[in-house]
């Protein structure tokens, strides 16, 4: 069959492009729902109990000082330890902490630098090796590029602490670090990708998500699932943290806000990267679920359909639809979760590319993160690229 005979295909990408637009309108009225329940509080008069927050660092990224000192600048009445994880003597993020502390006289903040390797995932090396310094009862492990509100660790605590609770998750959105149109790409991605996907799952029960934006739970609950050895070969390892959380036979709550992920990007090809090894991510905990999220790009799909021979005037309408709901999509979560605008003119392009990445993820297995190299297996195990050269170029007996 040449292209030519592919009419048939055209009709099949609009349903999908239509399914696309009543997904997209369900996510903006879940999103507004979620945003709009009563939050966990915790008694006025109650004692907080201490808390430790682990923040694994990795080289000077832009923005690091501000994101890291959001979390010094806390409304928490309970004693507060920051311990800061770094795998090199020689990496420049040494000083931005011995700023902090010099900022911040007052607070427990503790600096751990360990080069010592446990498994093929590197952040999670660095924990094992910063949670000899754990001195509180709640930990809150947080990825060293979000950037919180005050009242942070308040709302997270009070989260943790509601029955049947073992671990607690934050939905996050995009902040460009810089004017760069790859920084507002990749917010965009964020807000009108990632964060209308994960409300739509919550709301209809569909999935039981994990991010590293935050992950909150007790040093006891730590200690009975193994420590962070469990999760050390793990791509998904804050999905694996997560599923073992819920494992001591509770759930991981998600309070209703959203904290910020700095998006840092000034050229496409780091844009590409860390968006590809996000697909790989999902791809690997949920394929059937990745598979099904092509409803989600509903705009490329429709103009798709609407290019291919014999699709008509109404395959247009149909692609001028996707694109005005994701619109609505954009100004419901704006409102919902007070998020700053987006460039509108913006999401033609961003949902072309985030279609490109979500295609391309169904046949690469390769990763990069933080300037390493991996090759993703089946089960989601991390494998250096450096390690299977070795392995290749290794003799046989």
């Amino acid at each position: 069959m040449t292209f030519w005979d592919m009419t048939w295909l055209s009709p099949i990408l609009l349903l999908i492009a239509v399914v696309g637009c009543v997904y997209g309108l369900t996510a903006a009225y879940l999103a507004g729902r979620f945003a709009a329940a009563a939050p966990a509080r915790l008694p006025a008069d109650a004692a907080r109990p201490s808390v430790t927050v682990l923040k694994p660092l990795c080289g000077l990224e832009p923005n690091l000082y501000e994101n890291l000192e959001s979390f010094c600048r806390q409304d928490y009445a309970g004693p507060v330890q920051i311990v800061f994880g770094i795998q090199s003597a020689a990496d420049p993020a040494i000083d931005v902490v011995e700023r902090l502390r010099a900022a911040h006289p007052s607070l427990r903040i503790d600096l751990v630098i360990d080069a010592r390797q446990h498994g093929s995932n590197r952040k999670v090396s660095n924990l094992i090796n910063m949670a000899e310094r754990i001195a509180h009862a709640v930990v809150v492990l947080a990825d060293s590029d979000m950037v919180v509100r005050p009242d942070y660790l308040e709302r997270v605590v009070a989260a943790l602490s509601q029955p049947g609770v073992t671990g607690v998750t934050c939905l996050y959105h995009g902040v460009p670090a810089n004017r760069s149109v790859y920084a507002h790409l990749s917010a965009l991605a964020i807000d009108v990708q990632f964060l209308p996907n994960v409300v739509m799952g919550v709301g209809l029960g569909l999935a039981k998500p994990c991010f590293g934006s935050t992950i909150a739970f007790t040093a006891e609950s730590l200690k009975a699932i193994g420590g962070f050895h469990r999760i050390r070969n793990d791509l998904a390892d804050d999905y694996e943290l997560g599923a073992a959380l819920r494992g001591l036979g509770g759930r991981v709550a998600i309070p209703n806000f959203s904290i910020g992920h700095t998006c840092v990007d000034t050229e496409i090809r780091g844009l590409w990267r860390h968006e590809l090894r996000w697909n790989r991510t999902i791809r690997n905990v949920d394929p059937a679920g990745y598979a099904g999220s092509v409803v989600t790009h509903a705009f490329p799909v429709a103009l798709i359909g609407a290019l291919l021979p014999g699709a008509g005037t109404a395959a247009l309408a149909v692609a001028a639809l996707a694109l005005a709901c994701r619109i609505v999509l954009c100004l419901r979560l704006e409102r919902a979760f007070g998020l700053e605008s987006h460039p509108y003119w913006l999401l033609p392009i961003r949902d072309i590319l985030s279609f490109a990445n979500f295609s391309w993820g169904f046949v690469s297995g390769a990763v990069t993160w933080k300037g390493h190299d991996y090759r993703v297996v089946a089960d989601g195990t991390l494998i250096p690229e450096a390690q299977l050269s070795k392995d290749a170029e290794a003799p046989t007996a």
